[in-house]
């Protein structure tokens, strides 16, 4: 009888051939979402990005951004990542590594994601969401992994409790405009100094300030990625068909949350609401907390298109190629606003009327780019250079 003593080792990333397409589907398409939310705060130099005093057709533009993207897009790529995480995991599992090698593969990974933010940070753009990954990453990898059923099940307690939350906050939106004094004033939006700033390295210094402040502030998103990470244990994705209903409540209950909730901060956004400081303040509270629940919502509907999908269709493949090399896609976007939007580049947001309409139309032309590049890179089985650079990183030879 012989005995296999051969080593076991961690595999390489995920193949082609390995990949489900809902997922991928998601992350394609909800960068379009990532772009319009992140180009309105390029072009106002706020967080969110808002035009106090829209006219004409921005108050509808307004209203849209605050109902379907700002505090919208994030949290599906948050349901991702914790799906993503478990999917890495098992995958590593199946090849036959351990625990220990599965688990360097992960915190491996996510420390490079916390550089790749710094990086992305300090160079391109102060709203950055690599670092706050990496770090849940890391966080997930060591606390929630390994854990059993039962325990995952803390995740859906905390979503009801969640809902109960931005219920108990609705009422008093509700409550503060029936029984308001009037007012006019407008949603709170931060002022980001280094999108104002009159130069390269003026903003750079900014953003070297701004990234441990915003990073902090998104870590909680952990809640989010845990729900991902508990519809990963049951293959929800993988296997659509099987979760359809799931998939359908989910779409509609977490859309609906998204869009009630943000209902009250759009109609101020868009003028067509007047209601004072403090119930504008209350009233983006609540546009922020609902927010979460389109996460869920979005990948969900993403999860029953797929079951329909042709993933070798035209733009069902050039989105899901996208969606494979979402990395790239993200940095790239972040180039863009550097070079079109900066205030010390070519500033186009300013030049053509409107800059709300400047800067969607620029985000949409920016999305589509990419959706082109990034075909044309699986049409060559090509991955994005973003992605080379994180694989080599992360499944680097060990000597």
């Amino acid at each position: 009888m012989s005995i296999d003593t051969a080593p076991r080792t961690a595999r390489g990333p995920v193949l082609r051939t390995e990949r489900a397409l809902a997922p991928d589907l998601a992350r394609g398409a909800m960068l379009l979402i990532i772009a319009l939310a992140n180009v309105a705060g390029v072009v106002f130099a706020g967080e969110p990005g808002l035009d106090a005093t829209p006219e004409g057709v921005d108050r509808g533009l307004n209203f849209l951004l605050f109902e379907l993207v700002h505090a919208r897009g994030y949290p599906v790529f948050a349901v991702m990542f914790g799906y993503g995480l478990v999917q890495l995991a098992r995958r590593q599992d199946a090849s036959g590594a351990t625990p220990k090698q599965v688990r360097s593969v992960l915190l491996r990974r996510n420390l490079w994601l916390v550089v790749f933010g710094f990086a992305h940070a300090a160079l391109l753009y102060y709203g950055d969401f690599l670092g706050a990954y990496g770090i849940v990453g890391i966080a997930m990898t060591l606390l929630l992994l390994r854990r059993g059923d039962r325990f995952h099940r803390i995740v859906l307690v905390l979503w009801a409790l969640s809902a109960v939350e931005i219920l108990v906050i609705g009422a008093m939106v509700v409550s503060g405009i029936l029984g308001g004094s009037g007012g006019s004033a407008p949603l709170p939006s931060g002022h980001v100094d280094s999108l104002a700033a009159p130069d390269y390295v003026a903003s750079m210094l900014d953003r070297l300030g701004e990234w441990p402040v915003h990073t902090l502030t998104v870590v909680p998103f952990i809640m989010i990625a845990w729900l991902g990470m508990w519809a990963a244990r049951r293959r929800v994705l993988e296997e659509p068909a099987r979760h359809r209903t799931l998939l359908t409540w989910t779409a509609t209950l977490g859309l609906g949350v998204a869009v009630a909730g943000g209902l009250p901060a759009a109609l101020v956004s868009a003028g067509w609401l007047h209601v004072d400081e403090s119930a504008a303040s209350m009233m983006l509270l609540l546009h922020g907390a609902s927010g979460m629940f389109a996460g869920p919502g979005y990948v969900a509907v993403f999860g029953l298109i797929a079951m329909r999908a042709n993933r070798s269709g035209p733009v069902v493949g050039a989105l899901s190629a996208l969606g494979q090399r979402s990395l790239s896609g993200y940095l790239f976007q972040s180039v863009a606003w550097l070079v079109l939007l900066a205030p010390f580049t070519l500033a186009l947001g300013d030049r053509f009327g409107s800059p709300t309409v400047t800067g969607l139309i620029i985000a949409v032309a920016v999305w589509l780019t990419t959706v082109l590049i990034a075909r044309q890179l699986d049409k060559r089985k090509q991955p994005g250079p973003a992605e080379i650079v994180l694989r080599r990183l992360t499944y680097r030879p060990r000597t």
